[in-house]
């Protein structure tokens, strides 16, 4: 006996759509490696489609006013958690998410970021307009894009629609967006919540692979493409974009570096690097994946968060217990594998070191320590509940070895000394540094990294501004 698997479907124009051709791919929930539904396999007609409708609905949508655009996002926020415990439910298929975690830590969080660009729409900053040449005033407008290509990952499938299309449709544009073809479910339920509240056009959802993203970057009608993903997908769309100078933003990889001092409060160094490195399987840009531990607490701390790891649960999502679910697909599954398989012989698996369970794609929670600044493990993106240590022995080695990777999204600084707080948060090469925290993050200030994580920011006005373009405009008095 098979079940009938859901049928997921884009949205275009203000309607649910099969792809053009009728292609779909099976999308399977990560915690029991079962297919639950279809989705389209969309190709270039379906991705024409989307792009004229968001052209067609640009000019209507840029003209509204900042109020009339804050009133329908603020509707975007409400309708969705009215629909929450629904909204929910897909989203953890959608992962293999714990239910009562997402609820508290993920929901609340788009809630409020919704809003917070809903608000940030009336708040546009510019120079005051001004006679600076004798007998002329200029003066700053601040506008739209236009349409804009979105492409969100598997890792939070909802909140990175979020951070994408908040910021968009509060600035004027309209989009179209891409979810992971892993991960499709939320973003088309999205789509539903917003279409009973947007004008058709303003938003669309195009579901697909690889090569249906790449056609949307390279789709002549976007102004502006915008991606969350792997370093490789990042260097692609740039690539892409620069053919027309399209505009690009980028969100790419981390490898967060945590330092601890000798005068760390330990125990809340364990517990903060526990909960970073671990939440969400360690699938996020900035876990904290790489600690770097001075020499007069090394031990103490590598025992302490072997211990803490080994209390981390996980592989039963109806355990409340239960602070992770699985990695996203087989093959990731065995990328994280495969670090740990390779590892040099002068490291050490403190915990962990092996998959849970024979059904889904879950991993143990990781400590290994030993590891040298050259290792594989060190220098490249695990992206699974792994955390590595390494013994540091001053201030300036602690330096040389956090910034020594090619990522520089995020980092944390754990000491009692102010000073060494002030001067670490100068010298770390990372778009964030967090000082005895590590992962928080607020809508009011910006989040994106350097190097090869990528350029351009999500949240805060800075996001909302990347959306827009600057006109200067003089006139004769």
């Amino acid at each position: 006996m098979t079940t009938e698997l859901r049928r997921l479907r884009n949205y275009i124009d203000g309607e649910f759509r099969d792809a053009a051709d009728g292609r779909t791919t099976e999308v399977v929930n990560p915690a029991t490696g079962e297919a639950y539904a279809t989705a389209p396999l969309s190709g270039a007609a379906d991705v024409d489609a989307a792009m004229a409708a968001a052209e067609a609905a640009f000019p209507a949508w840029r003209d509204a006013t900042p109020g009339t655009r804050q009133q329908a996002i603020l509707k975007i926020a409400d309708a969705l958690e009215a629909r929450a415990d629904e909204f929910l439910a897909v989203e953890c298929e959608n992962c293999g998410k714990p239910l009562e975690l997402t609820r508290q830590e993920e929901l609340p969080m788009m809630l409020d970021q919704i809003r917070f660009f809903a608000g940030a729409a009336r708040m546009l900053d510019g120079k005051a307009a001004g006679e600076y040449m004798e007998g002329l005033t200029s003066f700053v407008r601040r506008e739209p894009i236009g349409v804009c290509a979105q492409v969100a990952p598997w890792n939070y499938p909802a909140m990175m629609a979020v951070w994408k299309f908040a910021p968009a449709l509060a600035a004027g544009n309209t989009v179209v967006l891409k979810p992971s073809d892993t991960t499709p479910a939320s973003t088309v339920f999205l789509a539903e919540v917003m279409g009973a509240i947007l004008p058709k056009g303003v938003f669309n959802v195009v579901c697909g692979d690889r090569d249906t993203g790449r056609l949307l970057v390279e789709h002549k009608t976007p102004a502006m493409a915008s991606i969350t993903g792997s370093v490789r997908a990042g260097m692609e769309v740039a690539a892409s974009g620069a053919k027309d100078l399209k505009r690009v933003h980028l969100e790419l990889g981390g490898k967060a570096p945590c330092v601890v001092f000798d005068d760390a409060d330990i125990p809340a160094a364990v517990e903060g690097i526990r909960d970073g490195g671990f939440f969400n399987a360690g699938q996020d840009c900035t876990a904290a994946t790489r600690v770097l531990v001075q020499e007069g607490v090394h031990d103490e701390f590598v025992q302490a968060l072997a211990k803490a790891a080994a209390e981390v649960k996980t592989g039963d999502l109806s355990d409340e217990d239960c602070f992770y679910g699985p990695l996203n697909n087989p093959s990731h599954l065995e990328k994280v594998a495969g670090f740990i398989d390779r590892l040099p012989a002068h490291a050490k698996v403190e915990a962990g070191g092996e998959r849970v369970g024979d059904k889904g794609y879950f991993y143990a929670p990781t400590v290994v320590s030993g590891l040298k600044q050259d290792d594989e493990i060190i220098q490249n993106e695990v992206f699974g509940p792994v955390i590595t240590v390494q013994k540091f022995t001053d201030e300036a080695q602690a330096v040389e070895w956090a910034n020594d990777v090619e990522y520089a999204l995020a980092s944390s600084v754990w000491t009692t000394d102010h000073g060494t707080a002030m001067r670490m948060s100068k010298v770390l090469d990372f778009g964030c540094v967090w000082i005895n925290t590590h992962i928080p993050l607020v809508a009011e200030m910006p989040h994106g990294g350097f190097k090869k994580s990528g350029y351009g920011k999500d949240l805060s006005m800075y996001g909302l501004e990347d959306y827009t373009r600057v006109k200067h405009v003089m006139t004769a008095l």
